[in-house]
């Protein structure tokens, strides 16, 4: 029997549909009937489609925490020629972080936003890694990245077999098609691409830039609420999953290019990998829209912690440490009274990335800019500079309610000390001056003394 293709329609090629809600056991069906009842691997399953399991977990991870997905699909994903090296490689990322290939460094770090390729570049060769900590090898670290691509995935998917991704994209849209289904990606909104799933790329705007953290042996996960309650920050319903669409083509030299230990491997096969009828299972691709956060902050005095706004968290063994958080700054209202409102100085036994998908950033007055990027690492003091230091005191504690808007900036936060790539302090997008925007900071002490203590004696 012939199955019919969604790409026959071209107008249902163009739907983008999903099904809602975080960690879910969700199933989905492009063809009706495609999935079998009653268990997961019959000997003949409908259509004549092959079953295929996915499994983000171990097999005896705890229920709770297990990860696995099936799929039933035209041809299994075993359909390939040998992995090879991939010719030309990306020697711009990595998953082993050693001083072979990064460096450590105390300083305070800043980007500014990177220009479009000047050759037709895509996804894949777009990513280049700024920093990052542990081993994909070792199951348990992280890599932070940024792309800038102009070109769309063309006969080819990828499949990072390292570590779960999530893209943050800062200008054009990205159509991410996956196994289970196809996402349509604004800035503004993030992806997540969980370890070992098969996608491809496109850049229906033209030249696209952003944000990757890449995480190793561990998912992402929504934060515990506590004393908030049942409600409040990411809404579990607001994140969207593809539903189950497909294609029966013949793509002869069709590339699969696999993310494995930093290193790129190619292999071929004549379809696409794109051939999943239907699926069902915990494990899967899903997207969140960050305006749809529910920000909490201070209602009377002082600075909450920006903790309180993390949208994902990826933990570790250590209750409350994080391997890697995901938090934003998004529109919000700043009540606090007599209060310095803008993030207070601070030294952090965490480490810090920090980018900008649109507007302003209220600690940075200057050259923070959308699509660039800051690094404050273990211990490395940082905070507002000069500018927002001084408009801030100068507004004095008559100020009333005010608005942050037009602004979403989001920040990486870990555990782990990264150590930093050679490209990414070698780039010329590396802001070289951005300690100057803290030199002008002045004493503002109004005690006269020249004594280290008020009760010495001359």
């Amino acid at each position: 029997m012939l199955l019919p293709s969604i790409m026959d329609n071209p107008i249902a090629a163009q739907d983008f549909t999903y099904l809602s809600g975080f960690g879910n056991h969700l199933s989905s069906e492009a063809l009706p009937g495609a999935l079998p009842e009653g268990q997961n691997s019959p000997l003949i399953c409908p259509f004549g489609l092959y079953a295929e399991q996915i499994s983000g977990t171990s097999f005896t991870s705890p229920r709770n925490r297990n990860r696995c997905s099936w799929f039933y699909r035209i041809k299994p994903s075993v359909t390939h020629e040998p992995f090879k090296p991939r010719v030309p490689s990306n020697w711009k990322i990595f998953s082993e972080f050693n001083s072979s290939n990064s460096s450590a460094n105390p300083t305070q770090l800043r980007w500014k936003p990177m220009d479009a390729p000047d050759s037709p570049t895509d996804f894949i060769d777009g990513l280049s890694t700024i920093c990052g900590s542990g081993s994909s090898f070792m199951r348990h670290g992280y890599a932070i990245h940024m792309y800038a691509a102009n070109k769309s995935m063309d006969n080819c998917a990828f499949c990072n077999a390292d570590g779960d991704f999530l893209i943050v994209p800062q200008q054009g849209r990205l159509l991410i098609t996956t196994e289970c289904g196809r996402l349509k990606v604004s800035p503004g909104e993030i992806a997540i691409l969980p370890q070992g799933f098969r996608f491809s790329v496109n850049l229906p705007d033209g030249p696209s830039r952003g944000y990757v953290a890449e995480i190793f042996g561990t998912h992402f996960e929504l934060p515990d609420l506590g004393p908030i309650g049942a409600n409040g920050l990411a809404a579990p319903r607001d994140f969207l999953v593809p539903t189950a669409w497909f294609e029966d083509k013949s793509y002869p030299g069709y590339t699969i290019v696999q993310k494995f230990g930093g290193e790129l491997f190619a292999a071929v096969q004549d379809f696409s990998p794109f051939n999943v009828v239907a699926w069902h299972g915990n494990y899967f691709p899903y997207k969140y829209d960050l305006s749809k956060f529910c920000p909490y902050n201070t209602v009377l005095f002082d600075h909450s912690d920006p903790s309180i706004n993390t949208v994902l968290t990826a933990p570790t063994d250590k209750p409350g440490v994080a391997l890697l958080d995901f938090v934003i700054f998004p529109p919000r209202w700043l009540v606090a009274e007599h209060t310095f409102r803008p993030p207070y100085y601070h030294r952090n036994c965490m480490s810090e990335f920090m980018g900008l998908i649109h507007g302003g950033y209220e600690a940075k007055a200057d050259g923070f800019l959308p699509g660039g990027a800051s690094l404050h690492n273990c211990m490395t003091p940082h905070g507002p500079d000069t500018k927002s230091y001084e408009a801030t005191i100068a507004r004095g504690n008559d100020i009333g309610p005010s608005k942050i808007t037009d602004t979403m900036a989001f920040m990486f936060e870990s555990s782990l000390i990264p150590r930093i790539s050679q490209w990414a302090l070698e780039s010329p997008f590396l802001d070289q001056d951005y300690y100057q925007c803290w030199i002008g900071l002045r004493s503002h002490f109004t005690v006269k003394t020249r004594a280290c203590g008020m009760d010495s004696k001359e």
